[in-house]
C-alpha cells in the first residue's frame, strides 16, 4: 500500500480528524500549562540569584530521570491498554495497570531512597560548587514525598489518555498550575507572613502542587472511573500471565526514553563546551522550539491511542491507513511548526539584551530549528505514536540508541569541539538522528512489520 493510496480514504474524514483533535487539543494545552509552571518558577527562583536557580535546576535533573523512568512505564502499559479498550477487554486492562503501578511503587522506592540516603552526593553529580550544593540537597529533602505521588499520578494520567479520557487531565494540570504558582510564591518569598525557605520553598510549594495532582487523578481512577472500573482490590490481582507482554513491549520503551534522556544531557554537554555564547543562544531557542512542538506531541499521543484502539477491534487494514495519514499530517505540521519559528525568530531574538556575536548564533540555530522541526515531528508522530501504538517497540528502542548515540552526539560533538562549523551546522548534526529516524521509520510503516499481535495465554 502506496503513502497517496492509504491517506487518500482519510483525507475528507471529518469524523477522524474530530477524534484526533478531541485527544489531541487537550494533551497540547496540557503540555502548554507544563511549560508554563517551567517558565514561572525559573523566574520566581532568577530572582534570588544564580544559586538559588542552579541548585533547583539541578536537583530537578535528578527528578526528571524518574519522571522520564515513569513515563517509559506508562506508556508502554497504554500500548497494552489502548489495545485492550478496543478489544472491550477490561480484565486484561486491569492486570496491565496492576503492573505499572507495581513497577512504579518499586522505581519510587528505590529514588525516594537514595535522596533520602545521600542528597549531597545526589547534587554532587552535578556540581562541585558548595553554596550550590547546600541549597540542592535542601530542595532534595523537601522533594521526598514527589516520587510517588508524581509517579503514581503520571502513570494513572497516561492509562486514562489511552481510553479517551483527555479533559479530566487537562482541568488538573490548568488547577495545579495554580496551586504550585501560589505556594511557590509563598513559600518562596515569604509572602502573606508564610515563612520565608527561598529554594525549600520552591521545593515545598512542589510537593503541595504534586498532593494536589495525586489527590486529583488517583482519586478518579481509583474510586469514580467507570470506563475502566479499577478499584484499591485489583493492586493484588494475579497478573502473571500479563506480565511477559507486558515486559516484552514496555521495557524497550522505558530503556528508549531513558537512553533519550542521558543522550539529551549528552547534547547538553556537548553544548556547554562549545561556549557560553552558544549555550546562550541556545538556551534563547528552547522555549521557541517547545512552543512550535507542543501540537506535535498532542498528535503523537493521539495517534498511539487511536491506533491500539484500530488495533484492537482487530482492524489491522484500517491501522495502517489511518498510520500513512498521521505520517501526512506530521508532515504537515512540522512544515507549519517551521514556518511559525521562522516568522517569529526576529522578535523573539530582539527581545534579549545580547552581544552581537550571540544574536548572530541565535538566528543560525533558529534557521536550524525551523529545518529540524519538520523531521521532528514526521518522526515524533510514528516513533512516540503510530509505531509504538502498534507495539513495535523494540525496532524503536533500537533506532533512538542507535541513532542518537552512534550519530547525533559524535558527529555534533567533531563539528562543535574539533570542526568549529557554523552555528547551524553543529545543531543540525547534533539533531541529525531526527531526521534519519523520519527516513528510516517511513520505511518501517510501509513494511506493515510495525504491527504486532498480542495474544493473552
Amino acid at each position: 500500500m502506496g503513502f497517496f493510496e492509504g491517506i487518500r480514504p482519510y483525507l475528507g474524514d471529518k469524523a477522524f480528524y474530530k477524534r484526533v483533535a478531541a485527544i489531541a487539543l487537550p494533551i497540547s494545552a496540557q503540555s502548554l500549562i507544563t511549560i508554563g509552571v517551567n517558565m514561572t518558577d525559573t523566574i520566581m527562583l532568577g530572582k534570588l540569584g544564580e544559586t538559588a536557580l542552579s541548585a533547583s535546576s539541578l536537583a530537578n535533573q535528578f527528578i526528571s530521570i524518574f519522571q522520564i523512568c515513569c513515563m517509559g512505564i506508562g506508556m508502554g502499559a497504554s500500548v497494552l491498554t489502548s489495545r485492550f479498550w478496543g478489544m472491550q477487554d477490561k480484565h486484561s486492562l486491569r492486570k496491565a495497570v496492576t503492573i505499572m503501578l507495581r513497577l512504579c511503587f518499586v522505581f519510587g522506592l528505590v529514588f525516594t531512597a537514595a535522596t533520602i540516603i545521600t542528597p549531597d552526593g545526589l547534587m554532587r553529580i552535578y556540581t562541585s560548587e558548595p553554596d550550590i550544593i547546600q541549597a540542592g540537597a535542601s530542595y532534595f529533602r523537601w522533594s521526598i514525598p514527589c516520587y510517588w505521588l508524581l509517579g503514581f499520578s503520571l502513570t494513572c494520567t497516561i492509562v486514562l489518555r489511552s481510553v479517551g479520557q483527555v479533559r479530566l487531565p487537562l482541568i488538573c494540570s490548568i488547577c495545579a498550575f495554580f496551586v504550585n504558582v501560589f505556594f511557590n510564591y509563598l513559600f518562596i518569598f515569604g509572602a502573606f507572613g508564610a515563612p520565608r525557605m527561598e529554594v525549600a520553598g520552591a521545593a515545598l510549594g512542589t510537593v503541595i502542587a504534586r498532593v494536589f495532582e495525586f489527590c486529583f487523578i488517583c482519586g478518579y481512577f481509583l474510586f469514580v472511573d467507570k470506563k475502566i472500573v479499577y478499584r484499591l482490590k485489583h493492586l493484588t490481582m494475579k497478573c502473571r500471565d500479563l506480565v511477559g507482554d507486558y515486559l516484552r513491549i514496555s521495557i524497550p520503551v522505558l530503556v528508549s526514553d531513558t537512553l533519550l534522556g542521558l543522550g539529551n544531557n549528552a547534547v547538553a554537554m556537548v553544548m556547554g563546551r562549545i561556549g557560553a555564547t552558544f549555550v546562550s543562544a541556545n538556551a534563547i531557542t528552547t522555549v521557541t522550539q517547545q512552543l512550535s512542538t507542543v501540537f506535535i506531541q498532542g498528535i503523537s499521543n493521539a495517534s498511539s491511542i487511536i491506533t491500539g484502539h484500530t488495533l484492537g477491534q482487530g482492524d489491522y487494514d484500517r491501522a495502517q491507513r489511518q498510520g500513512f495519514t498521521f505520517l501526512g499530517l506530521g508532515t504537515v505540521i512540522g512544515v507549519l511548526a517551521g514556518v511559525f519559528i521562522m516568522a517569529i525568530s526576529g522578535p523573539v531574538i530582539s527581545f534579549y539584551d545580547i552581544t552581537e556575536e550571540t544574536k548572530g548564533i541565535a538566528e543560525q540555530l533558529m534557521l536550524a530549528v525551523g529545518f529540524i522541526v519538520i523531521f521532528q515531528s514526521m518522526n515524533s508522530i510514528l516513533t512516540k505514536g503510530v509505531l509504538r501504538g502498534g507495539g513495535d517497540t523494540k525496532f524503536l528502542m533500537v533506532a533512538d540508541i542507535l541513532f542518537l548515540w552512534a550519530a547525533s552526539v559524535p558527529l555534533g560533538a567533531l563539528a562543535g569541539l574539533y570542526w568549529h562549523l557554523p552555528a547551524f551546522w553543529i545543531y543540525t548534526f547534533l539533531k541529525i538522528d531526527q531526521i534519519i529516524k523520519a527516513v528510516w521509520c517511513v520505511f518501517r510503516l510501509s513494511s506493515k512489520k510495525w504491527i504486532k499481535r498480542i495474544e493473552i495465554h
